[in-house]
């Protein structure tokens, strides 16, 4: 970046003004290191912000797909992905706060920065102790971009073995939609009829989208 006056170089803004002066791309340069013998690091950065769309993008975006942009090869792919799962971790509770699930929100809170945008679908489960108190959440399956195939005696042998006295089943919707397709609706009422048998609640089951969820119990509740 020896083509930028002092001033404005990421490094030397960041120093200067703080890491809410740099723009996307600028932060992006600074996680980069370097560019490419076609381009400065700025140039790779742009480059990538704009295959993805913007900043927003880059969470659905894979190791592999950042490879695709000339200048990053598989070193600088996994410092993006690792700067992006440090900020995903950044949005989530403390290891020793423990959220109680009161409310549908509650639920999307805690799952949303984990779950919500995600390039396949995963299903999983959160446990829950007796107070509905969450005590971890369990990926169960891991699908394609348009599914995710789960039993309920999966859900409920993690479950038991957990120790959890109620869950809150979710899954993400890679489209960035949380509307539930039929397939949706019966999975909930096949989780919701084993549990009776189980003994163990299914307090929800909320979709994640774009910044949007789905719940059963919300819409049972308008």
């Amino acid at each position: 970046m020896k083509d930028l006056l002092p001033g404005d170089r990421p490094r030397e803004k960041l120093r200067h003004h703080g890491a809410s002066a740099l723009g996307d791309n600028e932060l992006i340069a600074l996680v980069l290191g370097n560019g490419s013998r076609r381009g400065n690091v700025l140039s790779v950065a742009n480059a990538l912000l704009a295959a993805h769309g913007g900043l927003h993008g880059l969470v659905r975006a894979t190791a592999d797909d950042f490879e695709k942009i000339v200048g990053i090869g598989a070193a600088r792919a996994a410092q993006i992905v690792a700067a992006l799962e440090l900020g995903r971790r950044t949005l989530t509770l403390a290891p020793h706060a423990r959220l109680q699930i009161r409310r549908p929100e509650d639920a999307a809170r805690y799952l949303m920065p984990r779950f919500g945008a995600r390039g396949v679908e995963q299903f999983g489960i959160i446990l829950l102790d007796t107070k509905h108190r969450v005590m971890r959440d369990v990926v169960l399956s891991v699908g394609t971009l348009s599914s995710a195939v789960v039993e309920p005696r999966d859900v409920f042998r993690a479950a038991a073995v957990g120790g959890a006295a109620a869950i809150v089943i979710f899954h993400n919707h890679p489209s960035g939609d949380p509307t539930p397709s039929p397939d949706d609706l019966a999975l909930t009422r096949r989780m919701c009829a084993a549990g009776s048998l189980m003994g163990i609640d299914v307090v929800d089951h909320v979709i994640l989208g774009d910044a949007r969820y789905w719940s059963v119990k919300e819409t049972r509740q308008r």
